[in-house]
C-alpha cells in the first residue's frame, strides 16, 4: 500500500514536471518560431497591423529581398572569421593562463585572477571608447584584425575562469609523468593537459563563440564597410523612413542557424563539460 502511494506521488510529480517543462519550452521557443514563420510570410503580412502566426502563403520573397538589398554573404564571412579567430585565440591564451595559475599558485596569481574577474564584470560599454581610440591609433579601423583583437581580449577573462576549474581537478601526477617522458611544461600542456580537457575546452569555446558571434556594439563602432558583420548589416534595415521587417526577419533567421548547428553538434561536450569537476573525490 505504501509502495503504491509512493509510486502515485512519483508519477504525479513527474507529470507536473513535464507540464512545467512544456510550458517553459513553449514560452522560450515561441518568439523564435514567430521569427522563422514571419520570414516565410509575404512582405505585406510581416508588417500587417493584424499579425497572424502562420503565413497565408509560404514564400521566400523576404530571403530574395535580403540577398538583393545587402551583401549578406560578405557579412556572414566577416562574422564567421572574426568569431572563430577570436574564439581560438582566446581559448588558447586563456587556457594557457589558467593552467599556469593552477600550477603556480601565488598571491600575485590570485590578484591577477581577481583582476580578470573585475575586468569580466565591467560593462562593455565603459571600455568601448578606449578601445575605439586604441584601434584608431593602431590604424586598424574597419579591419577584421581589430574585431579579432577585441573579441580575444573580451573573452580571455571568461576562458580563464571557465578553464581554471577544469585544470584544478586534474591530478598533478600528469605533469610529473609528462616531464619524466621528456616534455617541458609547454609540451606537457599541449600533449597531455589539453587533450584530456577537451569537454571543458569545447564548452568554453562554444560560449566564447556565441559572445563574439552576437556582438553588435564593437562591430558597430569599429567597422564601416570592409569588416562589417551581420548584426550591423541587419541594423541597416532600420532607417529614418521606416523599418523593413521582412528581410530583417530573414537575416535574423539565417544568422541564428550557425550557432544552433554548432551547439547541436557539440551538445555532448556541453553536458560533460559543465558537469566535469562537479563532484570531487
Amino acid at each position: 500500500m505504501v509502495i503504491t502511494m509512493s509510486r502515485q506521488k512519483s508519477r504525479v510529480a513527474g507529470l507536473f514536471a513535464l507540464i512545467i517543462s512544456c510550458i517553459f519550452l513553449i514560452v522560450t521557443l515561441f518568439p523564435y518560431a514567430y521569427l522563422v514563420l514571419s520570414s516565410l510570410k509575404p512582405p505585406r503580412e510581416v508588417i500587417s497591423t493584424n499579425p497572424s502566426l502562420l503565413p497565408s502563403v509560404f514564400t521566400l520573397a523576404n530571403y530574395n529581398a535580403l540577398f538583393h538589398q545587402l551583401t549578406i554573404g560578405k557579412y556572414f564571412v566577416n562574422s564567421l572569421l572574426t568569431a572563430l579567430a577570436g574564439t581560438l585565440l582566446s581559448v588558447f591564451l586563456g587556457s594557457l593562463a589558467a593552467y599556469g595559475l593552477t600550477r603556480f599558485s601565488s598571491k600575485l596569481g590570485n590578484m591577477f585572477l581577481l583582476f580578470t574577474l573585475v575586468v569580466r564584470m565591467t560593462p562593455l560599454i565603459s571600455v568601448a571608447i578606449p578601445m575605439y581610440r586604441i584601434i584608431g591609433q593602431l590604424g586598424l579601423m574597419d579591419t577584421k584584425i581589430a574585431l579579432v583583437l577585441v573579441y580575444t581580449s573580451i573573452n580571455i577573462p571568461f576562458v580563464i575562469w571557465m578553464m581554471i576549474g577544469f585544470f584544478d581537478n586534474l591530478p598533478k601526477e600528469l605533469d610529473e609523468s609528462g616531464r619524466v617522458d621528456g616534455c617541458g611544461m609547454f609540451g606537457t600542456f599541449m600533449r597531455i593537459i589539453l587533450p584530456i580537457s577537451l569537454p571543458g575546452l569545447a564548452t568554453t569555446a562554444i560560449f566564447s563563440f556565441m559572445l563574439s558571434w552576437n556582438d553588435f556594439l564593437f562591430a558597430l563602432l569599429l567597422t564601416s564597410t570592409s569588416a562589417k558583420t551581420v548584426p550591423v548589416g541587419i541594423s541597416e534595415f532600420l532607417t529614418a523612413y521606416g523599418l523593413d521587417l521582412g528581410p530583417m526577419t530573414a537575416a535574423a533567421t539565417l544568422f541564428s542557424v550557425p550557432v544552433m548547428l554548432f551547439s547541436f553538434v557539440m551538445q555532448k561536450y556541453i553536458v560533460s563539460g559543465m558537469t566535469m569537476g562537479a563532484v570531487k573525490e
